[in-house]
């Protein structure tokens, strides 16, 4: 699961920066998919570090009266960019100094590299999938990262253009286990009616502050 709408009225990319916390909408989110999920054989609970991501999962453990465990391979993915404002119109993308950062897209020198996340968030599937064998696991995390790996189990290239990835806030991307090897990938966004517009899969960037709570999440 990626983690709800984030109190970001500056758009700045906040990246593993701490007390980036859920907007009032974020927590709705959280509620939603808690909700959602209620009826579901979930015996393990599980979430980045951040901020976000642990209280995005919280209503769910709560839900199913478990404790909620954090493993450090959820945590969002590394980034020079982290703190700084990265929209449209905001002058980030004029400063030479940035612009050694955007030259490989296969290899991204802007952030952590691609293969280093799908290891990583390879090995906390399987950690869940051994912890809730014969049941139902939820692991929160980042956009990114849950994009990444999702892209490498349905053999597709891991590059790709950002605003075509299929993960939006409070998004659901299953991942269905027989015996230790993945057999199927699913997608649902039980809470996509109260994802603002803009930050909807396939969105325009927009100008200004405020437009971007989630950018980078």
């Amino acid at each position: 699961m990626r983690h709800g709408e984030v109190e970001n009225p500056d758009g700045v990319l906040y990246g593993r920066l701490p007390g980036y916390h859920l907007s009032e909408l974020g927590r709705k989110m959280a509620d939603r998919v808690a909700e959602h999920l209620a009826p579901r054989d979930i015996t393990y609970v599980c979430a980045s570090p951040l901020e976000r991501a642990q209280e995005t999962a919280t209503p769910i453990a709560k839900a199913h009266s478990l404790d909620l465990d954090t493993d450090e391979r959820l945590i969002e993915a590394e980034n020079v960019f982290q703190g700084k404002t990265f929209g449209v119109g905001d002058g980030a993308l004029q400063r030479p100094g940035n612009w050694k950062h955007l030259v490989n897209p296969f290899r991204p020198s802007w952030g952590e590299p691609y293969v280093d996340q799908v290891v990583r968030m390879m090995g906390a599937l399987d950690a869940a999938k051994d912890r809730a064998r014969g049941h139902e696991a939820v692991l929160v995390s980042h956009q990114l990262p849950v994009w990444i790996v999702r892209s490498y189990v349905e053999r597709r290239r891991l590059w790709h253009d950002p605003r075509k990835r299929q993960c939006t806030l409070a998004s659901l991307t299953s991942f269905t286990y027989l015996g230790d090897k993945i057999v199927s990938v699913g997608y649902s966004e039980p809470a996509i009616d109260l994802v603002p517009a803009h930050l909807r899969a396939g969105a325009q960037p927009q100008k200004g502050g405020g437009q971007g709570k989630a950018f980078g999440a």
